[in-house]
């Protein structure tokens, strides 16, 4: 075998950077041209040298140079685009799922980025007492925890939110009603034969749902619907507005599992309920980054905003349902649901509605 040798020289200049037929080099001693290298601070006071096709050299300002072919990031904004605002849907670690952060990591966030409050959510545990400790990791910001109604909790048990409800500090202040363990989730994505009910065969809110309903009513908890069917949960807000309750939320409203039309929402907001808007929803689909949030729908922001327009600002609350490895971070997540949102014609006021004035009358009104 033989080996091809071809010069360095014959495709470099004495100073290693590339020959260039033409081609200018500024500071460098080859070619008859007595220079010493220019340093960087010579050569961005100076100009480059741009090389054209005739072999002709022109001098341009370093700022004329960077303006045509370096592209940054914008500053940080003088103001956080969701400063003042609340997040009611944030999934922290330790969990049984993989988290990106965890409670105090979150706070931390989050207070930097000038929001006032948020709630802990986790499926298997409650979540009242992290509540209080990430409050000593952030101080000013208002944490809230709560419990989910899963089987892990012994599923529809007045017990689980009782117990939540009295935890130090007062910070439990949500139920949600089942979430992955509902009969409604288990169906739906055929994970079980049939999961947690909160109604009999007739349709009938179940007596234990009931009991639940009235502890909230009594301790002004909120409630919210996890992944009941819209008709389960259009149920459990009528028993609940029987039962006194005056704080119910739809969760994630447009999400696979639960995808309320504009009449059930409209029906649910006539009987004193809220409905969820989450940031989860656009980043879900086919395309999902993610696999498991393929299996979800995605949903479009405009149709998110068409919701809001259609049922309006004073119905909805804006939240996360983020948190999750691979996930955007909830601030990050939030950032961008709002400034989308805007962009497809919502307004700072609906924003500042939906984010901040109907969530802080639900968990501290």
């Amino acid at each position: 075998m033989s080996w091809s040798y071809i010069p360095r020289w014959k495709f470099t200049e004495s100073c290693g950077r590339p020959r260039v037929p033409g081609g200018v080099h500024i500071g460098c001693s080859h070619d008859g041209h007595m220079q010493h290298h220019a340093t960087r601070r010579a050569l961005l006071k100076g100009g480059l040298a741009i090389v054209g096709g005739a072999g002709l050299a022109t001098v341009v300002a370093p700022r004329e140079v960077f303006a045509q072919v370096r592209v940054f990031p914008p500053p940080p904004p003088a103001v956080s685009p969701i400063a003042g605002l609340m997040d009611t849907h944030v999934h922290t670690a330790p969990d049984v799922f993989g988290r990106s952060l965890d409670d105090e990591e979150v706070a931390t966030l989050y207070k930097d980025r000038g929001l006032e409050s948020l709630v802990l959510k986790n499926h298997v545990v409650p979540t009242a007492d992290r509540a209080w400790f990430a409050r000593k990791h952030a101080a000013g910001l208002k944490v809230f925890g709560g419990v989910v109604l899963n089987s892990p909790v012994g599923g529809i048990n007045p017990d689980a939110v009782n117990w939540m409800w009295r935890m130090q500090g007062g910070f439990g202040r949500v139920v949600w009603f089942p979430t992955f363990d509902a009969d409604n989730h288990v169906k739906h994505f055929k994970d079980a034969p049939e999961g947690i009910k909160v109604l009999d065969a007739d349709g009938k809110v179940l007596p234990i749902v009931r009991e639940v309903l009235k502890i909230c009513a009594q301790q002004k908890l909120v409630v919210q619907t996890g992944h009941l069917s819209p008709s389960e949960a259009l149920a459990v807000i009528e028993a609940g507005r029987d039962a006194g309750v005056d704080r119910m939320v739809v969760t994630h409203a447009q999400f696979e599992v639960v995808n309320m039309n504009f009449e059930q929402m409209k029906k649910a907001a006539s009987m004193g309920a809220k409905l969820e808007l989450c940031a989860m929803g656009p980043l879900m689909g086919p395309e999902a980054h993610l696999e498991w949030m393929r299996h979800w729908r995605r949903v479009q922001v405009e149709e998110t905003a068409t919701a809001v327009k259609e049922v309006g600002a004073h119905n909805f609350i804006l939240a996360t349902d983020l948190g999750q490895t691979g996930n955007p971070s909830p601030a990050d997540g939030l950032q961008l649901f709002v400034t989308d949102l805007m962009k497809v014609g919502l307004t700072k006021d609906q924003i500042t509605t939906m984010g901040r004035e109907v969530t802080g009358r639900l968990l501290m009104g």
